[in-house]
């Protein structure tokens, strides 16, 4: 499909020998300066993320959405239940980015990663061919350190209690009903609430072994956050990147007053009409030889 000339077309890209997940490539009417796959966050879909890779692709990028499987137009959260948290990072991240590596050899490589997809990036899972990347609101999810009491509250009641409980007894996570965005297989919410309660998140879970992980990555990180943003604070985000002691980091932190707008939140950065105005500071930093 072409859109004031942009060119997009509906790709399957293969993550095992028997599952795949089902992404979009948007390419440039003219000759692209480089390709740039968005790793989405969790219960979020491809489609969100279409005016992101819009604006991209107007700026010379190819860019490349997905959905996870058992999200999206990638299966159903009920008939692959047992999918974890663990498995979109360590082998749909991956798996995603090795495709657009392969197929588009001969182009400098950048990645964006939201919330759950920075996490996947900070683990360097899909940082081979990337000259740097952008991860978003990306953070140490644990509950205890959510502020105020009362957001604390509702991520406690919904992700420890009612979560748990409708996955165990619906076959997966009804996330648009209780307004976590689209539905998610049973496994990744069950992983998601043992790893909220954990003092320092995945880290603390041995099998992950996050830390010595996040000490291979070595390309550039610019994390950028929202100030107002409930979920992913300054403080967590710093928390998350200071597991990076081979990476270079630069912070940003974007306030509603600096982007004209009333809030950003967890999701604003990347939302057409919000984040917009932070967007080619984005990209100019992924694309800058001087970052």
């Amino acid at each position: 499909m072409q859109t004031q000339g942009i060119i997009s077309e509906s790709v399957r890209i293969l993550v095992t020998a028997k599952d795949s997940v089902q992404g979009t490539v948007y390419r440039p009417a003219g000759e692209p300066r480089g390709v740039l796959v968005i790793h989405p966050a969790t219960a979020t879909p491809q489609r969100f993320y279409g005016a992101f890779a819009e604006f991209a692709t107007r700026s010379g990028m190819i860019a490349v959405t997905y959905d996870y499987r058992g999200t999206g137009l990638s299966g159903s959260p009920k008939e692959q239940y047992g999918m974890r948290m663990r498995d979109w990072i360590q082998l749909d991240i991956p798996a995603v980015a090795q495709w657009a590596a392969e197929k588009f050899a001969d182009l400098p490589h950048y990645a964006v990663g939201h919330s759950i997809g920075g996490h996947g990036l900070i683990l360097d899972y899909g940082t081979g061919a990337l000259s740097a990347a952008v991860i978003v609101s990306s953070h140490v999810a644990a509950s205890r350190t959510i502020s105020p009491w009362q957001e604390r509250a509702r991520v406690t009641a919904i992700l420890n209690i009612l979560g748990p409980l409708l996955s165990r007894t619906m076959g997966y996570m009804p996330g648009r009903k209780l307004g976590l965005g689209e539905d998610i297989p049973s496994g990744a919410l069950l992983e998601w609430s043992r790893w909220i309660r954990k003092r320092n998140y995945f880290f603390d879970d041995p099998s992950m072994q996050a830390r010595q992980r996040a000490a291979l990555t070595r390309i550039p990180i610019l994390a950028a956050g929202a100030s107002d943003d409930l979920w992913a604070s300054p403080q967590q985000m710093d928390q998350l990147t200071g597991q990076l002691s081979s990476a270079p980091v630069e912070r940003r932190t974007y306030a509603p007053d600096a982007l004209g707008v009333p809030a950003i939140g967890h999701h604003g950065l990347m939302r057409r009409g919000i984040g917009e105005a932070a967007w080619p500071e984005l990209l100019d930093w992924l694309a800058s030889p001087n970052r």
